[in-house]
């Protein structure tokens, strides 16, 4: 199985920017700025770092991350090494969740960082064989400085051309105050993809779907306490993007095996598996999808269904759907 997940073609819908840079570029990074930053400059003592006591504090360190990002060429660093991380996994489309706001507030001119992002973004669909877009979320924890406005204002001012969707990370917490920024997005053509009951409960997702009009939702796991809640996103078709380790190091869930995914998926509701954040919590889009299969019992085809689903309920253009879909197919018929 292991075998057959490292070779399957994949897309990944849920993976931060910032959160996915390897332990070699944090450690480049933290030793660039050493002095200024309390990461660990080598590699070797980043697993001690990252170890998490709870989602606040998980919060923190990656905060403590993302403030290694200090210039248009530490964003062109880190976006690259991101493409060559997902390229090596045969991950062939990503939609990675960016937090423009938190660079522009450090001193990174909105233009720069769009550019940086975008050159890799270039070099990826040229030399990995790797479509990359973006979607641009609003740090929840900087809501106080202004993250919504200047998140909404870098997305239409600058509309970088990888740019499809509009988002809101960071800890849970009312939807309601976001509102009008989502509004704005959605008028302007950009898809709606929030995180949701990733900590709280089930009405942030019902939040979620009914203020922001959100078609997909980043974890969303709290809507396994709610039945009709899972109804209507199994009637509506909205996908939950479902990170099972990310869930359990942030302490969202006990353990794996107590992982709501094989509820939601026996209600109906498509799914995705993915990342989140993955040197941070020390997995893999394989180790995901590994977790995934033995949650729900699926063989090789079962595994091939769960990468389908996630091109499927990607926002890529119909002919890079058609193309992945396509490999799929080639790879497991090939089996």
């Amino acid at each position: 199985m292991r075998e057959f997940i490292a070779g399957l073609p994949k897309a990944e819908l849920h993976v931060h920017h910032v959160g996915s840079a390897s332990p070699q570029t944090v450690a480049r990074l933290a030793a660039r700025h050493e002095g200024t930053s309390p990461v660990p400059a080598d590699p070797d003592k980043l697993a001690e770092y990252f170890s998490f006591t709870d989602f606040g504090h998980f919060i923190q360190v990656y905060l403590s991350v993302v403030d290694l990002i200090r210039d248009a060429a530490d964003v062109r660093t880190l976006t690259w090494g991101v493409a060559q991380d997902l390229a090596a996994q045969n991950v062939r489309y990503a939609e990675l969740t960016v937090t423009p706001w938190s660079s522009v507030k450090r001193g990174i001119p909105a233009e720069a960082f769009c550019e940086a992002i975008e050159d890799a973004r270039a070099a990826a669909a040229r030399d990995l064989n790797l479509t990359l877009n973006w979607c641009f979320d609003i740090p929840s924890e900087a809501e106080g400085m202004g993250a919504g406005q200047g998140t909404l204002a870098i997305a239409l001012e600058q509309r970088p051309d990888g740019l499809i969707s509009f988002g809101l990370g960071g800890p849970d917490g009312p939807r309601a105050p976001y509102q009008r920024y989502f509004d704005q997005a959605r008028a302007a053509g950009l898809h709606s993809n929030p995180h949701a009951g990733e900590t709280t409960d089930a009405q942030a997702v019902w939040d979620a779907v009914r203020l922001l009009g959100a078609e997909r939702i980043g974890h969303g796991i709290r809507a396994a306490q709610d039945p009709a809640l899972l109804e209507h996103l199994a009637e509506h078709q909205i996908p939950l993007e479902i990170c099972p380790t990310s869930n359990v190091c942030t302490r969202a869930v006990a353990s794996l095996d107590e992982h709501p995914l094989p509820q939601i998926v026996a209600a109906g509701v498509p799914v995705s598996i993915n990342t989140d954040d993955p040197p941070m919590f020390s997995t893999t889009l394989g180790d995901e999808y590994a977790v995934a299969a033995r949650l729900l019992g699926l063989d090789e085809s079962g595994v091939a269904d769960l990468a389908r689903a996630g091109v499927r309920q990607s926002f890529a253009s119909d002919a890079a759907k058609s193309a992945i879909l396509a490999e799929i197919d080639a790879y497991a018929g090939g089996r």
